[in-house]
C-alpha cells in the first residue's frame, strides 16, 4: 500500500501548506504590478497559491520519490514531518528572512533488507526528480524564448530556478544529505 496511514496523509497535507506558505514570501505571483510586490505581508492568498504550484511539486514529488523507490526495493517507507524544519521555515518567513533553509520532512525506511547500492539508488530518487523540474523547464524556456506568456515564463523559471537549487543542494555529500548516500552506494559498488 502506498501510504500505510491517516497520519502519513495528514504530514503531507501539513507539508503542501507549510511550504506554500514559506515560499510564498519568497515566490511572487507574475499578476501583481512591481508596487504590490515590494509590499510585505503576513500572507497573501496570490502568492500562496503560485508558490504552491511552482514549490509543492518539487518537494512533495522528491519525497515521494524516495519512498516508491524504497517500495520497489520491498522495503517499508514512510513519509514524516520534520518539526523543527517545518517551524524554522514559517518562522524564517515571518521575520522576512532574506535567507530559507527548508527542510521540511523525510521518509523513513526500513533499511534492514536493504544494500548500499540500493539505499544509494532511493537517495538519488528525490534529486532525479528535481534534475528533471530543473532540466525541462529549462528546456522550454530556452526553445520557446520569446513565444511564451509572461506568466508561464515565470512560471517555468522559479521552478527551474528552484529544482536547480533542491538538485544541487541535496547532492553535497554530506550526512545526512541525500549526496553523502549516494555517493556511499557508489563506493560500495565499487568496494
Amino acid at each position: 500500500m502506498a501510504f500505510t496511514n491517516l497520519e502519513e496523509i495528514f504530514y503531507l497535507v501539513v507539508l503542501i501548506l507549510a511550504i506554500a506558505y514559506i515560499l510564498s514570501g519568497y515566490i511572487k505571483s507574475p499578476k501583481k504590478s512591481y508596487r504590490q510586490l515590494r509590499k510585505r505581508s503576513f500572507f497573501d492568498w496570490e502568492d500562496f497559491k503560485f508558490a504552491a504550484v511552482v514549490a509543492v511539486p518539487a518537494i512533495l514529488f522528491h519525497e515521494l520519490a524516495h519512498k516508491f523507490a524504497a517500495i520497489a526495493f520491498g522495503a517499508a517507507a514512510t513519509f514524516k514531518i520534520w518539526g523543527f524544519g517545518l517551524i524554522l521555515g514559517v518562522f524564517l518567513r515571518l521575520i522576512y528572512s532574506p535567507f530559507l533553509l527548508l527542510a521540511p520532512g523525510y521518509v523513513e525506511i526500513s533499511s534492514e533488507i536493504l544494500s548500499s547500492s540500493q539505499m544509494g539508488i532511493i537517495a538519488f530518487a528525490g534529486p532525479l526528480v528535481n534534475l528533471i523540474l530543473w532540466l525541462v523547464p529549462t528546456f522550454i524556456l530556452r526553445i520557446k524564448k520569446g513565444k511564451l506568456k509572461k506568466n508561464t515564463a515565470i512560471f517555468l523559471f522559479y521552478t527551474a530556478f528552484l529544482n536547480m537549487w533542491l538538485f544541487i543542494f541535496n547532492m553535497i555529500p554530506i550526512p545526512p544529505l541525500d549526496g553523502s548516500k549516494v555517493l556511499y552506494g557508489i563506493i560500495s559498488i565499487f568496494s
